[in-house]
């Protein structure tokens, strides 16, 4: 119903941002990631997303695209809803999480309140497994495919690894491969720090 909603920012409260668009303020369900990058006063845009159930009508808006895409696929793990996924949002910032994910590091998604060991687990198996099947409709329509990283591999393909994260926050694996061309990877530390460069390089067109 609503792709985003841009205004001033009409009231910051803890979990909450109004956005005040056109003598209308929205309530908008958000992470703390969010709260720190928008002030009372200033304008901003948040990408939204309408929950709706019963007589639950919600509404959850993000700075970031990627956040965004997080917290779609997070809700959509069995036993994970809203507030537990804003819980885990507010804890790392997308690229993290993404990498959390796909490297099975469940520790990261615990520091989250109310998100125990076994949540965190099935958060790790379901999106792993959303993002092979993903993969294999890709390979289906003639583009390349990369395996899924390992969890708890001791190799580490930082390459292999910045594609199925981007893949967690919503890309195309095509368009993931794109964002990697021309990337000097020897510069960059580590796969978060070469998803943060795609994200930059997406980010530009």
């Amino acid at each position: 119903m609503f792709y985003y909603i841009e205004g001033k920012v009409a009231l910051i409260e803890q979990g909450l941002c109004v956005i005040d668009c056109a003598g209308v303020g929205y309530a908008c369900h958000t992470s703390q990631h969010t709260i720190a990058q928008v002030k009372t006063g200033e304008h901003a845009r948040l990408y939204t997303f309408l929950h709706v159930r019963e007589d639950v009508f919600d509404l959850y808006g993000f700075t970031e695209q990627e956040e965004l895409n997080c917290f779609k696929l997070l809700i959509g793990v069995s036993g994970v809803g809203p507030k537990a996924a804003l819980a885990i949002l507010s804890i790392a910032p997308p690229s993290q999480l993404a990498l959390s994910i796909i490297t099975g590091d469940e520790r990261l998604l615990t520091q989250a309140p109310g998100i125990g060991k076994k949540i965190a687990q099935r958060i790790v198996l379901e999106l792993r497994d959303k993002m092979s099947k993903e993969q294999m409709e890709t390979a289906k329509g003639g583009a390349p495919i990369m395996e899924m990283p390992r969890a708890g591999g001791s190799a580490v393909n930082h390459t292999q690894e910045a594609i199925a994260a981007l893949m967690v926050l919503g890309y195309a694996q095509s368009e993931a491969l794109q964002a990697l061309e021309g990337l000097k990877l020897e510069e960059y530390a580590d796969t978060e720090a070469i998803i943060r460069a795609c994200l930059k390089r997406m980010a530009m067109g």
